[in-house]
C-alpha cells in the first residue's frame, strides 16, 4: 500500500498543533504575568513614588495584551465557523484543518 500524500489541510493542522497554539498560550501567559507584576508593583509602591505609575502602565498593557489574545481567538473561531473545509477538533479545542 502506498501512503497518502500530505494535503494542505494536514500541513496546516500540524502547524497549528506544533506552532500556533503553543504561541497563543505563551503570549497569553506573558500578558497575564505582566498584569500580575503591575498589580504587585502598584500595591507595593508609595503614592508619591514613580514606580506606582510604572505599575499602572504594566496593568494597562497586560490588559491590552489579554484583550488582543481574546480577540485573536475570537477571529480564529469566526474563520473556522465560516470558511468551508476548516473545522475544530471536538476533543481538544485546537484548530483542526482536516474537517
Amino acid at each position: 500500500m502506498q501512503a497518502a500524500a500530505p494535503t494542505v489541510a494536514s500541513f496546516l493542522n500540524t502547524a497549528a498543533d506544533a506552532i500556533i497554539n503553543p504561541l497563543i498560550y505563551l503570549a497569553f501567559a506573558v500578558a497575564v504575568l505582566i498584569f500580575i507584576v503591575g498589580i504587585v508593583q502598584f500595591i507595593r509602591s508609595d503614592a508619591a513614588d514613580g514606580s506606582r505609575s510604572d505599575g499602572k502602565k504594566r496593568i494597562v498593557w497586560g490588559l491590552v495584551g489579554m484583550f488582543i489574545m481574546f480577540s485573536a481567538y475570537g477571529i480564529v473561531k469566526i474563520l473556522i465557523a465560516t470558511v468551508p473545509g476548516l473545522g475544530e477538533s471536538a476533543d481538544t479545542g485546537y484548530i483542526n484543518f482536516n474537517k
